[in-house]
């Protein structure tokens, strides 16, 4: 009877541990995360399921937004998991394009960060339309209220600043992400800055890939997108000369 106490004793506590580690790996480490839409395709499709890396940008005391160590800050082309600012219990994931003090501006859907044209092979534009500017920030009095308007989030139901935006400047401890299908992705354009205290982390490998409109059972998993590391977070995007 002592015997099978014992051993009863000893499976609790390897539960126990096992639970213990599950959960520190869970709020400290790594993160599940599935893509709900299209507003990252075609680097990132609906239904690819991802390990999400959490320390890189430092470790969140659960159910705070308190952190410690923070080891790195993104950098411009990286790939971001951070909380919704309007929503911050739920997360999205985008791709970083602007730093603290970057100015930011598009122009018939063109990228231009400081002033100078980036080209991005990753970006993707399905919509062959190009939508008018909600205003010409020609002088100073407009680009101020323009980026007033922005800091403050009110062009999150404003369709003009898709393919023409700013120039706004990005403010100190935050960070301008949009999504690689920019003609379907609602973004920084529309709701305004990423805090930095908001980021979570970065994709680490895609470990499943169910595609849910495949009509053939046998093709709704992609097989050739499983346990890919295809390093998303690198910088694949450059000023033009």
């Amino acid at each position: 009877m002592k015997k099978k106490r014992t051993s009863l004793k000893k499976q609790i506590e390897g539960w126990v541990w096992a639970l213990v580690v599950a959960l520190f790996l869970r709020y400290f480490v790594l993160q599940a995360y599935r893509i709900p839409s299209g507003s990252m395709e075609d680097t990132l499709l609906p239904g690819d399921f991802l390990l999400v890396f959490k320390p890189i940008y430092g470790i969140e005391i659960p159910y705070t937004e308190i952190k410690f160590f923070q080891f790195f800050k993104p950098s411009r082309g990286d790939i971001v998991i951070f909380r919704f600012p309007l929503d911050p219990s739920k997360d999205f994931v985008k791709r970083c394009v602007g730093l603290p003090g970057d100015t930011i501006e598009i122009r018939d859907k063109i990228l231009y960060i400081n002033g100078k044209r980036v080209f991005e092979p990753y970006a993707i534009h399905k919509d062959s339309r190009i939508i008018p500017p909600l205003i010409l920030p020609k002088d100073e009095f407009a680009k101020k209220e323009f980026q007033r308007a922005w800091v403050n989030r009110e062009f999150i139901e404003e369709p003009n600043v898709r393919d023409n935006f700013g120039p706004i400047v990005v403010p100190p401890n935050t960070y301008f992400v949009l999504g690689d299908n920019r003609d379907n992705s609602s973004d920084s354009r529309f709701w305004g800055p990423v805090p930095e205290k908001y980021l979570k982390g970065i994709p680490l490998i895609i470990y499943f890939s169910w595609n849910g409109e495949e009509g053939n059972i046998f093709k709704k998993i992609r097989i050739e997108r499983l346990f890919q590391i295809p390093l998303f977070w690198k910088k694949n995007f450059y000023f033009v000369p």
